[in-house]
C-alpha cells in the first residue's frame, strides 16, 4: 500500500470539508428566499397561516445559517495551514472577491439576520421583511464572490505573472466573464431548487401525519411549480456551462464521458463498466445514445468531440510532459450523480405539479412517502457537480498556471492528518447538534396560532425572552 502524503491528506481535507459546507450553503440560500416569500405572502394577504409557516421554516433557515458559518470558517483556516503556496500565488487576484464575500457574509448577513430575529414586534412589518430581503441578497452576493474566485481558478483571466505570482490587471474581466455568469446562475438556481425541495418535503411529511394539513398545503403547490421551473433553469445553465468547459477544459469533459478517442457524431454514455479507473482505456461495456453528445455539446449531431487521448496530447504539447488527465471514473460517475439527481428532481416536481392540478397532491400515498426522502437528492447533485468541477481541473490548482502539488504548504502528513481528524470531528459534532435541534424544532409541527409577537413595534413587552422563545 503506497504511503499517504501530506498532499493526499490536504486534498481529502479540503474536499470533504468543502462538500459539507457547500451542501449547507445551498440549503441556507434556498430557505432564506422561501421564508422571505412566505413572509411577503403574510404581509400581502394578512392570512395568519403564512405567518406560522414563516416562523416554522425560519427555524430551519437559522440553523442552516449557523452551520454554514461554522463550516465556512474552517475553509479559511485551510488556506493558511495547508495551501500557503496557493495563497501566495493568487492573493492579489483573490483579494477583491474574498473581501466582497467577507463583507457580505460576516457583516451584512449577520447584521440584518439579527435585525430579523429580534425584530418581531419591534420593527414595522415591512421593514422587518426588508431585513430578510437584505439577508437573501447578501447571501447570493457572498456565493457570487466565492464563485468569482473559483471561476478564475478554472479559466484565469485579467492577470499577469510577476515574480512567480499572479497580479490583477483587469478586475472587470475577473468579475464578469462567461464562466462566472454561467456558474453563478447554475449554483444559485440549484440552491433555490434545494429550498423548494426542503419546503415541499417537510410539508408533505407533516401532511402525511395529519399535522396542520390545511396550513402546510399552502406551500405545496408553489413549491412544486417554482421547483419545476427552477430545476429546468438550473439544468439549462448547467448545460451551457458544460459547453464552455468543452472548449476550455476538454480533458474534464472527455473524462466525464469516458470518451478516449476523438469522434464525429459521438454518442452520450448512459452507463459504462470497466476501464474507468483501475484499468485505463475504453470501457468494457458502454451503453451510448448515438450522436447525442455531439448534439448537446456542439448543437450538431455530426460534430467532432475531442477525446481523452487527443486532449492529453495537446496538454503535453502545451505544458510539457506529464499526466493531465483527471481520474476518469471519478469524473464519469460524479457527472452522472449530478445529472441523474437533477433529472429525478425535475420528475418529482413535474409529478407534484400534476398532482396539484388534479388536487391529489396531499392524498396520494406514494408521493407522501417519497417526497420527504427527496430532500437528500439536491445534496447528491451538488456533491457530484462540485467533484466534477474541482476534480476535473486536476492536476492544476489554477488551470494551466499552478499545479496542486506546488500550492501545498511545507507541512508534514502527520500534521495534516491530525487537523483532518480534528475538523471532521468538529463537523460531526456540529451536524449532530444541528440534526438534534432540527428534529426538536420541526418535528412537532407549526407554532401556535395564538403567537402575537408580530403586532408591531409598539406591542407591550412584559417577557421579551419568553416571546423570543415562542417565535424560535
Amino acid at each position: 500500500m503506497p504511503d499517504v502524503t501530506s498532499l493526499d491528506l490536504a486534498r481529502w481535507q479540503f474536499g470533504l470539508t468543502t462538500l459539507m459546507h457547500f451542501a449547507v450553503v445551498g440549503v441556507s440560500i434556498g430557505l432564506v428566499c422561501a421564508v422571505l416569500g412566505m413572509q411577503l405572502q403574510w404581509l400581502r394577504t394578512g392570512d395568519e397561516r403564512w405567518l406560522r409557516l414563516t416562523k416554522f421554516y425560519g427555524r430551519a433557515m437559522l440553523i442552516a445559517f449557523a452551520v454554514g458559518v461554522v463550516t465556512g470558517i474552517v475553509q479559511t483556516f485551510q488556506f493558511g495551514m495547508n495551501w500557503a503556496g496557493f495563497s501566495r500565488y493568487v492573493g492579489d487576484v483573490f483579494g477583491a472577491p474574498l473581501a466582497l464575500e467577507g463583507l457580505a457574509a460576516f457583516f451584512v448577513e449577520s447584521l440584518f439576520l439579527g435585525f430579523w430575529i429580534f425584530g418581531w414586534g419591534r420593527l414595522n412589518p415591512k421593514v422587518h421583511a426588508a431585513c430578510l430581503g437584505v439577508v437573501a441578497a447578501a447571501a447570493m452576493l457572498s456565493a457570487y464572490a466565492i464563485l468569482v474566485a473559483n471561476s478564475w481558478m478554472q479559466a484565469p483571466t485579467g492577470y499577469r505573472i510577476v515574480d512567480g505570482r499572479a497580479e490583477l490587471t483587469d478586475l472587470w474581466s475577473v468579475l464578469v466573464n462567461v464562466d462566472t455568469i454561467l456558474t453563478t446562475s447554475h449554483v444559485l438556481l440549484s440552491a433555490l431548487v434545494t429550498g423548494a425541495v426542503v419546503v415541499l418535503g417537510i410539508a408533505v411529511w407533516h401532511i402525511a401525519r395529519g399535522r396542520d394539513a390545511d396550513v402546510f398545503a399552502l406551500v405545496t403547490r408553489p413549491a412544486a411549480i417554482l421547483g419545476l421551473l427552477l430545476a429546468l433553469g438550473s439544468a439549462g445553465a448547467g448545460h451551457f456551462q458544460a459547453v464552455v468547459a468543452m472548449e476550455r477544459q476538454p480533458l474534464k469533459m472527455a473524462a466525464a464521458e469516458a470518451l478516449y478517442s476523438t469522434e464525429k457524431g459521438a454518442g452520450l454514455s448512459i452507463f459504462a463498466i470497466g476501464g474507468l479507473s483501475t484499468d485505463p482505456g475504453p470501457p468494457v461495456i458502454d451503453i451510448r445514445i448515438p450522436y447525442l453528445l455531439s448534439f448537446l455539446e456542439k448543437f450538431d449531431p455530426l460534430a467532432e468531440v475531442k477525446g481523452i487521448d487527443q486532449a492529453q496530447a495537446e496538454a503535453e504539447a502545451r505544458y510539457g510532459p506529464g499526466d493531465y488527465t483527471p481520474v476518469v471514473g471519478l469524473m464519469y460517475w460524479s457527472f452522472r450523480a449530478m445529472v441523474g439527481s437533477g433529472m429525478l428532481l425535475i420528475g418529482l416536481f413535474a409529478w407534484a405539479t400534476l398532482l396539484s392540478r388534479r388536487r391529489k397532491l396531499t392524498t396520494t400515498p406514494l408521493f407522501l412517502r417519497l417526497a420527504p426522502l427527496a430532500i437528500a437528492i439536491p445534496v447528491v447533485a451538488q456533491a457530484g457537480g462540485w467533484i466534477l468541477r474541482e476534480g476535473g481541473r486536476q492536476p492544476w490548482a489554477v488551470q494551466g498556471l499552478l499545479r496542486t502539488e506546488d500550492a501545498l504548504s511545507t507541512v508534514s502528513a502527520t500534521t495534516v492528518g491530525i487537523s483532518l481528524v480534528a475538523f471532521l470531528t468538529i463537523y460531526g459534532v456540529v451536524f449532530a447538534c444541528a440534526a438534534t435541534v432540527l428534529r426538536r424544532e420541526l418535528g412537532h409541527g407549526l407554532p401556535p396560532a395564538a403567537d402575537d409577537d408580530h403586532d408591531g413595534p409598539d406591542t407591550p413587552r412584559t417577557a421579551p425572552t419568553q416571546a423570543l422563545a415562542l417565535s424560535y
